[in-house]
């Protein structure tokens, strides 16, 4: 599905309308929907929550621009509210967790092959394999609490094994800086990835620190400190990719050009007819976002929209398994960690390096993430914990 923004004209912000009935839809099954149509409810979500959080700030800041704000602000409250309804009430918080760090991996994955910048490909791959570390850390939890099997969210699109262990991804903040792309010469792809996973994580980070304190098991509510810990760093981390010279307007316009983007790209891969229907209607009304948008920023600052968006949306976001290549990059990048905004490999650390001192001060007494996957290996077709055999 290709997308021309430029003849596409959407559905007008006026006849953008929802009632209660509307709003609530059927939620989707979470073992007879596809896996990757729940990554996309949970995606969309977070698109949407980015969007409220971004229109907020850009509100306390910009008061010719409120009564816009306000307008579009209050669409895609109602857009987010459908979209995250669509989650089933019988998936427990930490199935959706599971979810949330499958959608992290699949992704991610799929933006840092298409990413055009190498040096922000390389950011991806490298915040990739922290969430796939995580995947195993919450999977191991879920034995520990509910004793279930992972797979029966991930549908064997998505694999269970440590990637760079979390415990050493806690870094000092400088080194979770990363150079940010040149808005004035940078390719459209790249500032819609980045605004993408940005949004995403940031949604992450939220998550886990408001599902942690929910429960009773002890290391539990430790590992979910310590991943919403790592998520607060990933924000930093992808935020910093946006050209902090981009106006409001031009960030705006960014904003609702990646909402359009996010909901083709679901619209094209996604199974369910009731739920693609969604997608599609939502598309129809960033869309019209977009041209209410745009008639503001030639209005204000007097600029052609299209030295902002591009005139059709990229090649949309692949929804599948990307075992391939993560298997690659957990192969030959897992022992990389940063020092400033660069990449470097693990022993080139020492110890009095920022990120060593950090860590080991966080770690000084007792690692969450690898209590609870101790002697946790995950094996097809069993729900039990398997234990090494002794020596």
């Amino acid at each position: 599905m290709s997308l021309d923004l430029r003849k596409e004209k959407g559905i007008s912000l006026s006849d953008q309308k929802f009632d209660w009935k509307d709003l609530v839809r059927l939620p989707i099954s979470k073992l007879n929907d596809d896996a990757f149509t729940r990554v996309r409810v949970i995606l969309l979500n977070g698109i949407e929550a980015d969007a409220l959080r971004f229109k907020h700030i850009c509100g306390r800041m910009n008061k010719e621009l409120r009564p816009h704000l306000a307008k579009i602000r209050r669409v895609e409250h109602f857009q987010q509210t459908m979209v995250n309804w669509l989650l089933p009430p019988d998936q427990s918080p930490l199935e959706t967790t599971i979810g949330y760090e499958q959608v992290a991996i699949e992704v991610t994955a799929s933006v840092a092959q298409h990413e055009p910048n190498p040096y922000l490909a390389q950011v991806y791959r490298f915040g990739l394999l922290e969430d796939f570390d995580h995947m195993y850390r919450y999977s191991a939890l879920m034995d520990r609490v509910e004793g279930k099997d992972p797979n029966n969210i991930l549908q064997n699109y998505t694999d269970v094994i440590p990637g760079r262990p979390t415990a050493v991804e806690h870094r000092d903040p400088q080194d979770d800086l990363r150079d940010h792309y040149d808005r004035t010469n940078a390719h459209p792809l790249s500032k819609l990835h980045a605004v993408t996973i940005m949004s995403a994580e940031y949604q992450t980070h939220d998550y886990y620190m408001n599902i942690g304190p929910t429960f009773a098991d002890p290391v539990a509510r430790q590992l979910y400190a310590e991943i919403a810990a790592i998520e607060e760093q990933h924000v930093t981390q992808y935020e910093s990719l946006s050209d902090p010279t981009e106006s409001w307007l031009e960030k705006w316009l960014l904003h609702e050009a990646t909402e359009c983007y996010n909901y083709l790209s679901c619209a094209s891969y996604e199974s369910n007819p009731r739920i693609k229907s969604i997608w599609e209607r939502f598309l129809d009304y960033e869309i019209g976002h977009i041209r209410y948008v745009s008639e503001l920023f030639s209005k204000i600052e007097r600029r052609d929209p299209a030295e902002v968006i591009p005139d059709s949306l990229p090649e949309p976001i692949k929804f599948e398994s990307h075992r391939d290549f993560i298997r690659e990059t957990l192969k030959n990048e897992v022992d990389l960690r940063t020092s400033g905004t660069q990449f470097i490999h693990k022993d080139q650390e020492t110890p009095d390096s920022p990120s060593v001192i950090y860590r080991n001060q966080l770690n000084s007494k007792g690692i969450p993430s690898e209590i609870v996957a101790d002697g946790y290996q995950w094996r097809p077709g069993t729900e039990l914990k398997v234990y090494p055999k002794a020596a």
